[in-house]
């Protein structure tokens, strides 16, 4: 409880925004955000988003694209059809989310990924470069400087939002650009730092595929691409497939290698679960949550609407939305979770749930599952064609191997991502310390 005088009240009357606060007075420096831009800060385009199929589409950056640490990896993005130049993305723009769970996060756009427009959810702030270093800005979103004012200026609503008028009124502390400079650099060297241990830590997790293969002794050919191939009508027929991906040679090649093994198809060794629960109850977990081919957990919250499925520890989460994410968790807790999961459940002891997972992640599955996609917008594998997956069922011993090596490289990729996260927490700390030491005063 707190009391504020009629006369300090100004803007808003909500507890949140008129709280008290402790502040760090810099006496010299601070200049508004809005006083920094070139132009005046642009809301996104609304549009619905669709897959790329052209390298020549632009990428179209969403909230739930970026993280506040950028944009991962061999992260697959989408587009829209209905954007103007104007939303296309310049070197240097920063974007900030104005609204949801991650409202207040930072993306900092410096081109490497090719041409790029934003989302609507997100604001686009283009920085004067002779007024201040647009890197420099960006990573100044990173300190508690900005997290605790984003903390204090965020409407608390059942939908939390900052619009751009609220952030152009941020303050920033602004020192001469040489050290700007020395932050600018100081921070990219420390941020590369922690991107090579976290790279190290996906590349021992994804590479577990080539493992599997080697302890299953399956052997893939090399994929010699072919203009056309040969069905006969009794096939298509049985399969029921009417598209030329369904027999793509890398699918019935994999296929063809599974079957040199004892195999079973997925539905035999599963159940699908479906048990359907609000998506407000319980531990939520959406598509972002899980990061592609490596099976961890990536942190990253989808907003929980709609309906949802239970889901318990030993389940196995498989993405039958766009499968090529290659999404598929293997459960250490219980909870609730997108539709767009298929829920994976032992049938019987004869497979371990740490050997589907890593199995359904490896490229024995995924060659099989790219080809079986319907649908453009939202490209998904029907339920039918997911239980139709073959799964390699080797003896319980090679079982326990891959899933005992799998928990070795997640364990060491585990400590490479705690030091990543140690080294760049105490990285923040040290710009903040010389920011506040006075540098550039």
């Amino acid at each position: 409880m707190f009391a504020v005088e009629r006369g300090d009240i100004a803007e808003r009357f909500d507890v949140r925004f008129n709280s008290p606060k402790k502040e760090v007075e810099l006496n010299v420096g601070k200049v508004r955000l809005g006083s920094l831009c070139s132009q005046e800060p642009d809301y996104g385009v609304s549009g619905t988003a669709i897959e790329r199929t052209d390298e020549n589409q632009p990428k179209y950056i969403r909230i739930t694209d970026f993280s506040d640490y950028g944009i991962e990896d061999n992260h697959t993005f989408v587009t829209v059809n209905d954007y103007s130049d104007k939303h296309r993305l310049q070197k240097g723009d920063i974007i900030f989310a104005r609204s949801g769970a991650t409202v207040g996060k930072t993306y900092y756009y410096d081109g490497t990924i090719g041409e790029a427009i934003f989302a609507g959810y997100c604001i686009r702030f283009r920085i004067d470069g002779r007024k201040a270093l647009p890197e420099y800005i960006y990573w100044y979103t990173k300190c508690n400087f900005y997290l605790n004012w984003v903390n204090s200026i965020q409407r608390p609503s059942g939908q939390p939002n900052i619009n751009k008028e609220e952030y152009k009124t941020f303050e920033i502390f602004l020192p001469k650009i040489d050290i700007q400079y020395h932050f600018v650099k100081f921070m990219n060297a420390a941020a590369q730092s922690r991107c090579e241990k976290l790279r190290e830590a996906n590349a021992l997790l994804s590479g577990m595929s080539d493992f599997v293969c080697e302890k299953l002794k399956i052997s893939l050919p090399t994929e010699i691409p072919k203009l056309s191939v040969g069905v006969t009508m009794r096939q298509l027929k049985a399969d029921k497939a009417f598209n030329v991906e369904y027999y793509h040679t890398e699918r019935t090649n994999t296929i063809a290698a599974v079957k040199t093994v004892p195999h079973k198809r997925l539905g035999d060794c599963v159940y699908f679960m479906r048990d359907i629960v609000s998506a407000n109850k319980g531990q939520y977990l959406g598509l972002a949550g899980v990061q592609s081919n490596t099976g961890e957990l990536s942190g990253a919250e989808d907003e929980a609407t709609g309906q949802a499925f239970m889901f318990r520890t030993n389940d196995v989460l498989y993405c039958r939305l766009r499968p090529y994410l290659n999404k598929v968790w293997k459960a250490e807790y219980g909870g609730v979770c997108s539709t767009e999961f298929h829920v994976l459940r032992m049938k019987c002891n004869s497979i371990l749930p740490e050997y589907l997972a890593v199995v359904m992640r490896s490229t024995l599955v995924l060659n099989q599952s790219r080809h079986m996609m319907t649908g453009n917008t939202h490209p998904r594998i029907t339920n039918d064609d997911v239980a139709n997956l073959l799964i390699p069922v080797p003896d319980m011993s090679i079982q326990q191997k891959i899933a005992d090596e799998m928990q070795i490289r997640r364990d060491t990729a585990r400590t490479l991502r705690a030091e990543a996260e140690i080294e760049w927490a105490a990285a923040k700390a040290q710009f903040e310390r010389e920011l506040l030491g006075g540098t550039g005063k």
